[in-house]
């Protein structure tokens, strides 16, 4: 496996202990450089500590001792560890650099580097860029916020392998020279001020993904958010744009097909996945993996078999004539404003979680074809008085996703769609939103 060389770092304080906290840390370790490596939580009898241990960290945990930073040069830290740590704070008030693990990836990756990021359909894109480039013959490997530590993944990719990387801006805000050859930026909306605190902050931790940028490298990009062209000025990248609604260079389609450039790609009556986000997400990784000489044969075999990632629209079942939807990962208003788009039939909206002090009037405009709620978590009450403020007349609040899902059917009618798509974080009732997308199919499947 490969290791970091010509690192300019010497000592490295590892801060978290996560999945690519661990990762990090054996790589600097195998790279024969000094680490340290502080956890609030992480139990120092577990094999992933005395591990680290054998290998030579220093480990601390249970506190942030400030002297865990002395003699350090850089940090890496968890992606979802604020900077209001105190830690962190020190290590920038030293001047000590904190990045996190991706940016270790630019230092061994030496193939084609395509990074993805965006406020919404990150995995899905990132996703379809990876099978079609598999689908073509083409070594490739996924990573990134996908599920995969990227730094991990890219000690073993060939020189001539692609890597497709999913990139959060949690992630992006702790890089300094990571350079992806392909950046694919979806869109811009406002999520995450918890943790950036400002919608600028926000942004701009997004367009490090293009910061180190070339006119060697494209940048594959939405033209219709003004937001992200509002970027384009202090991009050094060749620009491929991507439009549902101009004829851009770039992807684009009309009402009947998938264009590259003047080429039809393929028919869009023969793609397989709904919705008007998936449509941009499938015209950005179209532009990606031209950049990359993928064949049309190829997009198609995927195009016209892909179904879905699991948790974002992703069909589960039929039950008695009612369509069932599992879009967990739709955890902020414009996701679900998308899924709701997604359908003609009447649906059974099934919303509610964390509260970040957003309201949903935003959803308003969508709820035209919503004939029933089913709300639970912090967020029911506010939900239910944007349902009542758009003339839905069956609205029900819950404590539980089964009484979620039997309410929801009490309401259906055959041909109806039943539709988790929560728009709002999961953290309130469940540790994430996959563990909440599969408490929803399981209750699905429990339906009698």
């Amino acid at each position: 496996m490969k290791t970091l060389k010509d690192f300019p770092y010497k000592q490295v304080l590892v801060l978290g202990l996560a999945k690519s906290g661990t990762a990090a840390a054996h790589l600097l370790l195998d790279s024969n450089i000094r680490v340290r490596v502080n956890d609030l939580k992480a139990d120092e009898s577990s094999e992933a500590v005395q591990a680290l241990k054998q290998k030579g960290a220093e480990v601390f945990l249970g506190d942030h001792p400030l002297s865990a930073l002395d003699g350090v040069d850089l940090m890496v830290k968890n992606p979802g560890i604020p900077y209001e740590n105190p830690l962190v704070d020190e290590a920038v008030n030293r001047g000590i650099p904190v990045v996190t693990e991706v940016e270790l990836t630019s230092h061994l990756h030496k193939g084609p580097l395509i990074g993805v990021t965006g406020s919404n359909g990150k995995t899905t894109t990132t996703t379809l860029i990876h099978k079609m480039i598999e689908a073509d013959g083409k070594p490739v490997s996924v990573a990134g916020n996908i599920g995969s530590v990227s730094c991990e993944v890219a000690r073993s990719t060939s020189d001539d392998e692609t890597m497709v990387v999913e990139l959060s801006s949690f992630q992006l805000l702790g890089t300094e020279d990571f350079r992806p050859d392909v950046a694919v930026w979806l869109n811009l909306y406002e999520a995450h001020l918890d943790y950036h605190h400002t919608l600028k902050n926000y942004h701009d931790a997004k367009a490090r993904l293009i910061a180190n940028q070339t006119s060697e490298d494209s940048l594959v990009f939405n033209a219709d958010d003004g937001k992200i062209v509002s970027y384009l000025p202090n991009a050094s990248a060749h620009q491929v744009p991507f439009s549902l609604h101009n004829k851009e260079k770039g992807a684009w389609t009309d009402e009947e097909n998938i264009y590259y450039e003047e080429e039809a790609v393929m028919s869009r009556e023969d793609i397989v996945l709904v919705g008007p986000q998936n449509l941009q997400n499938i015209l950005a990784a179209v532009a990606a993996v031209k950049q990359v000489g993928v064949s049309n044969q190829a997009i198609y075999e995927v195009l016209t078999s892909f179904t879905g990632v699991e948790h974002r629209l992703e069909f589960v079942t039929e039950s008695n004539g009612r369509l069932f939807y599992n879009d967990s990962k739709a955890t902020n208003i414009l996701a679900t404003s998308y899924a709701l788009r997604s359908f003609q039939q009447p649906v059974i909206l099934l919303a509610g979680g964390l509260d970040r002090g957003n309201d949903f009037e935003g959803l308003l405009p969508y709820l035209s074809g919503v004939k029933g709620v089913v709300l639970f978590g912090e967020t029911a009450d506010k939900l239910a008085e944007t349902a009542n403020s758009a003339g839905i007349e069956q609205i029900e609040i819950v404590d539980t996703m089964q009484q979620a899902v039997d309410k929801a059917y009490a309401m259906s009618d055959a041909k109806d769609v039943i539709l988790l798509s929560p728009a709002c974080a999961s953290w309130d009732q469940y540790s994430t939103f996959e563990q909440r997308g599969n408490m929803f199919t399981d209750a699905v499947h429990k339906l009698k």
